[in-house]
Order: structure tokens, then sequence, then C-alpha cells
């Protein structure tokens, strides 16, 4: 590729991350819980000014809480007569999380059959759990207790369950559990009891971040996995069977012990505090770019594209932490692997999975090629035995019975002729004409199931319509939720040394936690075209100081005072530092692009978000490329 070719792509990348920025709508997978500045005290009143300054989300029975893990059910088989609605608030101190909840609910308390109850369910991902991906530690805070006899007392308040509690429920619990979790519950009325109307309850929480492996107190923040589960039981003490229901809301994933469609990503950073404006946008975790294909779907990966800097690429390694480590976002703890048992056993793994994934866009056509290396290419009938790919996408606008984002399983394996075999849905989809697939095999590679000679791998190419997963044409606000799983199966003399693996980035399958917010990069034309419908608002400078340096720096001149936010990028489009500027004045002022971490050598883009202090209206964004050299 010419100089003046990877100049433009890296351009269009930047263009395509602020069209997508400036189309998208907010992040309903995210918030951020601001660092509070006073201390605050758990009484279930909320009474602490910073309360007042939390970011809230407000959470509805039969409303969509966010894509595409949000979701609610009826535990009675009839629609509730009074709908959840919670209010959540979110802040930090020092490196605990606190949650302020409040509920409306005319009819509180619980029992001790399961889903008859009010309450959170909620779960906390475990990093220093020595496993991949992270697993989930279980918060029940329920009027829930199957060891007693109904009706529960009245006046009750919720029951800790779960990670830091002891069974059954209401058993005194250790020093040691009640500072990892602790909270306090106000009930606005008398729970277990429906002689009167209730008005609801307030919660008020805290979680030590510390023992599940956080630090929110490090210069750059940390992102807490959470999700929450809200049951509520109505006119159950006694049961009226004219007003009886049973049902939940959740937020992303409806269970506290298993990791079901996704998480929410609450962000918290030293820096966004009650004090500190407005919170800075929570951009997407990746941009798959629009690019031009211009070729044929071989499975050769022979077309120019496939070597552009701009394609989103990542590489899948068996058993490689440190490569786990390089994903964007929460990749690197959502992100694993499994060995299943074949032939009655798990052998030793000779051969681990290697391949190099590429992603990119051309319109509403998705494109994803496998370079795969392999010393063992083979066909086998059985799935945990295959060599393939399975690609995961969440359906842009159908529900699944949850109520949350239809997820799609779009798999293939190397067939005994070394063709590609459609499997699951994208057999459908390319019976319909909506999806094609090729393999082709590397050099000195032939498919058996003997590993009696080596073999050096396969190439594969995926083409999937968009529009056949209910995308528009123009693919709307390119929200898009997907993952990649690659399967490898090794068979040997004697069959007892024959094994398979699974090794996936975000999530193994479409039902399973999580795929990352990325976004397809829209408006754009092919490369060499330029961006369409991309017109930057001509609004203060900015030039490079030290270009190429170690340690490259910018001046940037406005024209009035602005809050300056600085995102750096990557040539693939994925954010490598975010960090707020404060309040700068009129005139000119200096940067130094990175923090006292060195990036790699290499492009990086940049660009400042220039919002007005007064309204915390977007003015203008500048924007620019550097490059570092060691």
């Amino acid at each position: 590729m010419n100089a003046t070719r990877t100049i433009t792509t890296m351009l269009l990348v930047l263009a395509a991350m602020a069209a997508a920025t400036a189309a998208q709508a907010e992040r309903l997978d995210a918030i951020w819980a601001r660092h509070a500045t006073g201390p605050i005290t758990l009484d279930g009143v909320l009474d602490e000014a910073d309360w007042a300054q939390a970011e809230t989300k407000v959470i509805q029975y039969q409303q969509n809480a966010g894509n595409p893990g949000s979701g609610w059910k009826s535990e009675s088989g009839w629609p509730p007569s009074d709908p959840t609605s919670a209010t959540l608030r979110f802040l930090v101190r020092d490196n605990q999380l606190y949650l302020g909840a409040e509920v409306q609910d005319q009819s509180v308390g619980g029992s001790r059959d399961f889903n008859r109850f009010d309450g959170l369910l909620m779960a906390i991902k475990n990093r220093l759990d020595p496993g991949f991906p992270k697993p989930p530690a279980e918060y029940a805070y329920l009027w829930w207790n199957p060891e007693s006899v109904d009706p529960q007392p009245t006046g009750q308040v919720p029951a800790f369950i779960g990670r830091w509690a002891e069974w059954p429920p209401y058993t005194a619990r250790t020093p040691e559990q009640i500072a990892a979790w602790d909270a306090v519950t106000v009930v606005h009325g008398l729970s277990n009891s429906d002689t009167a109307l209730d008005t609801g309850y307030t919660i008020e929480m805290r979680f030590d971040l510390g023992v599940m492996g956080y630090d929110v107190t490090q210069a750059g923040g940390d992102i807490i996995e959470w999700n929450v589960s809200i049951y509520d039981t109505d006119w159950f003490w006694p049961i009226n069977a004219t007003t009886f229901s049973s049902n939940r809301v959740w937020w992303q994933s409806p269970w506290g012990n298993a990791s079901w469609y996704n998480e929410v990503r609450i962000h918290a950073r030293p820096d966004v505090t009650v004090a500190s404006g407005p919170a800075p946008e929570i951009g997407p975790e990746l941009v798959i770019p629009n690019l031009a294909f211009g070729g044929t779907v071989d499975g050769d990966l022979d077309e120019g594209v496939w070597s552009d800097p701009g394609v989103y690429t990542f590489d899948l390694r068996w058993d490689d932490t440190a490569l786990r480590a390089t994903y964007d976002g929460v990749g690197p703890y959502r992100s694993g692997q499994y060995q299943p048992v074949v032939n009655a056993g798990q052998a030793d793994i000779l051969d681990p999975a290697d391949a190099t994934v590429k992603v990119f866009h051309d319109g509403p056509m998705l494109y994803v090629g496998f370079e795969v290396h392999d010393g063992v290419v083979q066909y086998h009938p059985d799935f945990n035995r295959w060599d393939g790919a399975l690609l995961t996408i969440n359906d842009y606008t159908v529900r699944h019975s949850d109520n949350n984002l239809l997820g799609r399983r779009l798999s293939f394996q190397v067939g005994p002729d070394g063709n590609a075999i459609a499997q699951d849905y994208l057999l459908s989809l390319v019976g319909a004409g909506d999806a094609q697939v090729a393999i082709s095999l590397m050099a000195g590679t032939t498919v058996d199931t003997l590993g009696q000679q080596v073999d050096t791998g396969y190439t594969a190419e995926l083409a999937v319509d968009l529009t056949a997963l209910g995308y528009p044409a123009n693919l709307g606000d390119g929200d898009f939720f997907f993952g990649v799983t690659l399967l490898d199966g090794d068979s040997f003399v004697p069959y007892t040394d024959s094994y398979g693996t699974r090794t996936w980035w975000y999530r193994e399958y479409e039902y399973e936690c999580c795929a990352p917010w990325a976004k397809l990069a829209t408006g754009l034309s092919s490369v060499g075209d330029g961006p369409a419908g991309f017109d930057p608002v001509v609004y203060g400078t900015v030039r490079n100081r030290a270009n190429p340096s170690q340690r490259p720096q910018i001046a940037y001149s406005l024209p009035a005072g602005n809050l300056v936010t600085l995102e750096i990028y990557d040539v693939r489009g994925r954010l490598v530092e975010r960090r707020s500027l404060g309040e700068r004045p009129a005139g000119e002022s200096r940067e130094t692009l990175f923090r006292s971490d060195k990036p790699a050598s290499g492009t990086y883009l940049y660009r400042l978000k220039l919002v007005d202090p007064a309204s915390g209206a977007l003015r203008a964004t500048l924007q620019g490329k550097t490059t570092v050299v060691k």
C-alpha cells in the first residue's frame, strides 16, 4: 500500500469515529459513578448532598433499559397491576461503590417461594479469580427466606444472600462479610402486609471493590462489571387473586450466579467527581471501519483491503494471557477458553489454537477474515472437534423471549474436502443469498483426522448482509454487538491424544456475556473517496509541536474558554487514552499527548472535544495525527 493511501485510510478512520460519535445515542450499557466529596452514611435515606449530583438510571417494567441484554419477564403468567419503576444512583468514595435505589412499589414483601419476593439480584465479576473469563460473584438482597415458613414477619427488611453472606438468609454475617458488602433499607409503608398501600422502599448500599479486584482510585480509574435484576411481587400478603403478580426487570443480565446476555460497565475515575461538570462521554469500545472490499469471497484474503491498516484486527491464541490483556474495553476479562471432554478425557494440547481475525464493513456488508495457523487441519462431525469459527451477532431489532436483543450464531467448519461448511444460522443466510463463506488451505495443508502430517493452516472469508439481521441499509445508529470463537480440533494416534478447544474474543456464544459495544462507522464512502456527510465545525486550531517524537505534543488555540477532552486512538480505531484537560481559556494551550506510560511506536490519531462550560453543549472537535518513535 502506498503512503498516500495509508494516510487517507487513517484520516477516514478518524472521520469515521467522529461521525459515529456524532450520530450515536447514549450508551445504555454504561454509566459513570462519580467520586463523592464527603462521607456517605448507610441509613437508607440518601440525604447526603453528593447523591443529588450522582448519575442516575431509571428502570421500568416493559421498557428496554438498554441493548443488547436488558429485558423483563412475568413470573406469574400475567402483567403486573403495579409495574416496577426504580431509580438507581451511583457514587464511589475511596475504593467503595455506592448504590442508591429508590423503588416505587405499592406492595412490598417476600416469602419462602422463589420469585415471590421483592429486592435486587446483582453480580460483580470477580477480577481476582485466576480463570478467564472472570466469573460473577452473586450479590442478592431480597425479601426471601426459603428456610422459614410463611407468612414472613411484618416489617422485615431484605436478607443478604450470596458471595458475602451465610446460608440460610438472615443468618448473622461476619465483620469481613459486612466490610465487603453492606446496605440499609427503609420501607415506605410496612413490608409483608397489604392492609394499607405502601409507596416503595429506598436502599443505600456499599460494595468494597478491592475484594473483587478493582481500583477506581488509580489515575485511569476502572470499569466495574455489574448487573442487576429487580424483583417485584405484589398483593401476596395475603394473596389477592385479582391483583397478584410477580415479575422482574433487569439491566443487561438477569442473574447473579451466571453470566448471561451482557453486563453494565460502571466507569469511575478520580477526576470525574460530583463537582467536575458534565460527565465525559462514554464512547464505543471499538469502531468497525467502512472500507471497500472490491473482491471475491474465496477464502484467500488476497484483496488489498485485508492488509489495510484501517481494518479492525485482533489475535486469538490458546492460553495467551498477555495477548488477552491487549483487548479493548472489558475484553481482557470477558474473553476466555474451554477444553471439552473428547474420547472420555482431556489430552495435552500439543498444537494450540492461533488465529488473526480482521473485521470491516462495506456499507451493509460485513466482512470477517481469518488467518488460522494450525498444524493439524481436520474435519470431524463432532462439534467439540471442529476446525472453524463462530461469529455471534445480535439482531438489530428482533427480540428474544426474555425481551433482550435476539442473538444469532453464524458458524462454519472446515469440510472433508477443505471447503467451508456453513452451520447454524449462517447456513440459512447462505441459502437465502445473504451470506458467503469460503476457506482456502495454506500451502502443504491437507484435511484428515489422523494427525500424521504437519499442516500449516487455512484462511477464511465470511461476508454477511447485515440487512438480513434487521439493520437498515444505512446501518441506523451503527450499534453492533458481536463475538468471535475459534474452534480447533486436533486428532492423533492413539485416539486418546486427540482433543478440541474453543478460544473466544469477548463472548463464546450468542447469549453469553459479553459483547463489546461496537460501532459500524457510518456515513463514509470507500477508501479514497473521502468522508461523506462529515463537515467538521471550524472553531479553533490544533497543530503538532514535537512530531515525530517519543513524547509528541500539540498546541491548540481557542477563541473562547472551553471544557476540553483529549482522546487518542490507534490506526485501527481503538481508544488508547481519554482524559479531561479541564477548562482551558481563550488563546493557545499546549499538551503532551500521552501520560507517563510510553506508547508503542507508530501512528496515532487524536481529537480534542470542545464543550461550552455554561451549557455543556459540544462546540467543536479538533483532530489530527501524530507519530511516536523510539
